[in-house]
């Protein structure tokens, strides 16, 4: 596991959570200069994501770790934590747990996805091999190339990057945290005193996901953007100015 700490020191904590497959490098790369402008950020790199060499375990596992370094490092406490897409899982269970504190969970965009084994195993051998097929392939990477472009409005560069995310990884920390992620349950109704629950809605994934954020949470705060899926993270600066005041406005509400 990898936690790089930057940002204003004297800022309040947020902690960023990549999503499947990726860096915080690369995750957050369109952001991360200007949240660090104004938070202490706590950069995270997953098992298997870290360049350790190392496969990823499971979710809970690395749960766990990320809750031994908040109490080893920040004395089981901070002020923000942000998951983008599969990062919003850790999220919810870091809520959902109890073993530390935030003040303010929020959620990236997520879909919340959530099966049994049988139904996990059938999504991860058709979804995993989509993900790493391209290694190697020109072909195929101008394929996915153009489907990132026309389907985020992703720029040449900033879709090559993310591919290039993909290809560097272990197949099978790949298939390891897309296969447990749907594993990792969250309870129904979930509240926690002194957290706030706070979700960017990308209304263009399609209204269940609210009826999920909502199911799983007890009153969240939920802001709708007319986005696709985190296209504040790979968009344009209308996709990304919007949410990043957001993330300000949810960060300055008080907790009691």
């Amino acid at each position: 596991m990898q936690f790089d700490e930057m940002g204003s020191r004297s800022g309040k904590t947020l902690m960023l959570l990549p999503g499947t497959a990726c860096d915080y490098q690369t995750n957050f790369a369109a952001v991360l200069d200007r949240l660090g402008e104004k938070y202490h950020l706590i950069c995270v790199n997953y098992d298997g994501f870290d360049g350790s060499g190392m496969i990823f375990p499971d979710m809970i596992t690395v749960t766990e770790k990320i809750e031994r370094y908040i109490k080893d490092h920040h004395d089981g406490k901070i002020d923000g934590a942000i998951g983008s897409s599969l990062g919003s899982t850790f999220v919810g269970q870091l809520i959902q747990r109890e073993n530390i504190h935030i003040d303010h969970g929020i959620f990236g965009s997520p879909d919340l996805d959530q099966s049994g084994k049988c139904s996990a195993w059938l999504q991860s051998k058709l979804v995993v091999p989509l993900l790493t097929s391209f290694a190697g392939n020109e072909s195929k990477r101008a394929k996915t190339r153009e489907k990132l472009k026309r389907f985020f409005e992703m720029s040449d560069e900033t879709a090559d990057r993310f591919m290039g995310c993909f290809a560097k990884f272990s197949p099978e920390s790949i298939k390891n945290e897309y296969y447990t992620d749907l594993l990792t349950h969250l309870k129904d109704d979930i509240h926690v005193k002194n957290t706030k629950v706070h979700f960017i809605y990308a209304k263009k994934m399609g209204e269940k996901y609210l009826k999920r954020y909502r199911r799983y949470f007890r009153d969240p705060e939920i802001r709708e953007f007319d986005m696709q899926h985190e296209q504040w993270l790979f968009g344009g600066e209308q996709y990304t100015a919007p949410v990043l005041k957001a993330i300000d406005g949810f960060m300055e509400q008080p907790v009691d």
